[in-house]
């Protein structure tokens, strides 16, 4: 098994899909590792660095691309799409339902495709958690910039000082980047208030929290209160494959205070505000209907080193798997794994990406036979 690690394209994308240190268990399990010179530099790995854990470091990203599987972060960009092929499965953040031009591309090129959005375990989603706890936490960091007036915010601490009130944070969605952002918010003094549709994780929030922020199911009606009294929005909701459901439209953001700061965290899955498009890191912030609105698509390339640390600790057992058994081996033994298939063989194998996109779905496990 060869496995390829391209450097990341995105812009801002400072994280690599595999550490050294992951590198070297790869080669232990008797896989062949490819890595493209540079690729983890952003991240404080050097090129001899994986060179040391045994893998062959190439000047050209197109010997990685060639590998049996290769191993990214963030899903493929136009200028590689000619570098996918049905014999090189890939492995990755996609978020296929916001990307249609690149699910044609998968499709047309019958490429493999595993998401690491959508791999489970035990029903929860194990690969997305500790990339969602960070994006939870730097909401709060970036959200606290935004309501600065440097940013176009209303200049509020959120924190309070001198007797003065604190800020008031709402944060949809209490999965784990919700509770995340809750935790911080709550922790630094703001008053929060957090909204699911799920009981337990409601409850499971309240308790997170030490019993410090206001914990509410969620209701179109409390969605548009809670928002209307908030100077920080945090949007965390998750429908898994999915595209991410509009739960701000455009009018109620209107009605918000003004110079109030949106993070859409779901950004990724298409964004959950209705006036929310994607951003970058070296260009976070716009304003729109007197909003700062902050939606970069890859908020954990923030913190390269630690996301990669994570992300790594989370995919490695799944890249050995595949090390061992092969691509549909590894696919066939572990029904959650397969659950991250999106697509084989020209077919699209999650069904959330095929009702965004209205093209026919095929069960994963009869896609690979």
């Amino acid at each position: 098994m060869r496995i390829g690690v391209p450097r990341e394209t995105k812009p801002g994308e400072n994280r690599v899909a595999l550490t050294p240190a992951g590198c070297e268990a790869l080669r232990a399990a008797g896989a062949d590792v490819v890595v493209e010179a540079g690729a983890g530099s952003a991240s404080g790995f050097r090129d001899r660095d994986y060179a040391e854990a045994g893998a062959r470091v190439v000047p050209d990203g197109g010997e990685a691309w060639a590998a049996d599987l290769v191993a990214k972060v963030k899903e493929p960009l136009p200028p590689e799409f000619p570098l996918l092929s049905p014999e090189s499965a890939l492995f990755t953040f996609l978020h296929l339902a916001a990307f249609p031009d690149l699910t044609r591309e998968f499709l047309s090129r019958r490429v493999t495709a595993v998401a690491y959005e959508t791999v489970t375990l035990r029903g929860a989603l194990p690969i997305l958690r500790p990339m969602s706890e960070v994006a939870g936490i730097l909401s709060i960091q970036v959200g606290a910039r935004g309501l600065e007036n440097a940013c176009g915010g209303r200049g509020v601490l959120l924190s309070g000082a001198g007797g003065t009130p604190p800020g008031d944070v709402c944060v949809l969605g209490a999965g784990v980047a919700g509770r995340s952002a809750a935790r911080i918010a709550a922790g630094i003094g703001a008053n929060v208030t957090v909204l699911d549709v799920n009981p337990e994780k409601v409850s499971l929030a309240e308790r997170e929290c030490g019993g410090r922020v206001r914990a509410l199911l969620s209701t179109p009606d409390a969605v548009v209160a809670a928002a209307l009294d908030a100077d920080l929005l945090v949007s965390s909701v998750l429908v898994a494959g999915e595209r991410a459901p509009v739960l701000i439209p455009r009018e109620v953001l209107r009605s918000m205070r003004s110079g109030a700061v949106a993070v859409d965290i779901a950004i990724d899955q298409g964004g959950s505000l209705e006036t929310s498009r994607a951003t970058t890191h070296a260009a976070p912030y716009y304003v729109e209907e007197g909003i700062v609105h902050y939606c970069v698509a890859n908020m954990p390339a923030a913190v390269p080193r630690t996301s990669t640390q994570a992300l790594t600790a989370v995919t490695l057992p799944y890249l050995l798997s595949f090390a061992r058994s092969g691509v549909e081996g590894a696919l066939r033994a572990d029904p959650g794994l397969m659950a991250g298939l999106n697509t084989h063989g020209g077919s699209v194998t999650c069904e959330g990406v095929a009702k965004a996109f209205g093209l026919p779905y095929v069960p994963p496990d009869r896609a690979i036979g």
